[in-house]
């Protein structure tokens, strides 16, 4: 393992201030992955999970991102064993709304009961007096919006959570959540092969809110030998998943990548991306390449 005094940090990515009062390095670390198939079940490395998530802190990531249904209840109780009691800058964000019956199945709740309990169930797993920022993982719609977004409004003027995020909502829900109470961070999946999202960026980097794009390091053909990607990535001694991430934090300064990992060594491959400089050339050149 690098020594975490010569590694390279994940500071070198900037900061920003979730909510214009929670300040967090915008290159964090997503705990999905750390769980069983198909996000089902626990990690078959409890113990190297663990070593994993305080290896990404101790190369400077401050922001972590988690939700009730990993696992479920396999993810949050990691972050509690690796980190807690938690240092001043650490900012954890977690999400409901989304129950589990197995590996690989999704399904939306959004039940005003439901997301209280789910809140004080995360409370009490994380070990902390208050969530940083809790995320509505997928509007049910089956359940008024105004209704879902309430109850997360009801929390926050109790003291249970901070800030309010959403998930996989377009602009025009999180316009429409946004008079029901204030949002300050939307998760959508984004990355260089996958931009449907733009629009709800652009909405993210109108109204101040941080955009955390899931699944960064997805990009496809893009990594190919010879491609785009592998190509500037070797022309800068770096790895593809280091420019991919590169780009991501290039491309607006309200973007927080999170990926996520089971080793070690890809945090600190991961963390390194922090410090990968590429020119306008080289951000055209990728832009470009998604859409050829």
């Amino acid at each position: 393992m690098t020594d975490s005094t010569t590694a390279p940090s994940a500071v070198a990515s900037g900061s920003f201030d979730l909510g214009g009062d929670l300040p967090v390095i915008r290159l964090g670390y997503g705990t999905m992955q750390l769980t069983g198939p198909g996000i089902w079940g626990p990690s078959a490395d409890p113990e190297g999970a663990v070593r994993v998530i305080r290896r990404a802190a101790e190369l400077g990531v401050t922001f972590f991102d988690t939700a009730d249904s990993y696992g479920p209840v396999v993810a949050e109780p990691l972050l509690r064993k690796a980190l807690h009691p938690y240092a001043d800058d650490i900012v954890i964000a977690t999400k409901a709304g989304l129950t589990r019956s197995g590996p690989n199945d999704w399904r939306p709740v959004g039940r005003p009961e439901y997301l209280r309990q789910q809140a004080l169930m995360s409370l009490r797993l994380l070990g902390v007096d208050r969530i940083d920022l809790f995320q509505l993982h997928r509007v049910d719609p089956a359940v008024p919006l105004a209704d879902q977004i309430g109850e997360l409004k009801q929390l926050q003027d109790e003291g249970v959570i901070r800030h309010i995020g959403m998930s996989e909502v377009t602009a025009e829900q999180l316009a429409e959540a946004s008079r029901t109470a204030r949002i300050v961070s939307v998760q959508n999946l984004y990355n260089l092969a996958h931009r449907d999202a733009e629009p709800v960026l652009e909405y993210a980097e109108q109204n101040g809110l941080a955009f955390i794009p899931w699944f960064p390091l997805a990009t496809g053909a893009l990594v190919k030998p010879g491609g785009p990607l592998a190509a500037i990535a070797e022309q800068h001694g770096a790895s593809p998943s280091q420019l991919a991430l590169a780009w991501l934090l290039r491309r607006s300064p309200v973007i927080l990548p999170i990926p996520g990992t089971s080793s070690i060594a890809h945090v600190e491959d991961n963390s390194a991306a922090a410090g990968v400089e590429i020119s306008d050339a080289d951000v055209e050149a990728l832009t470009r390449a998604v859409a050829e």
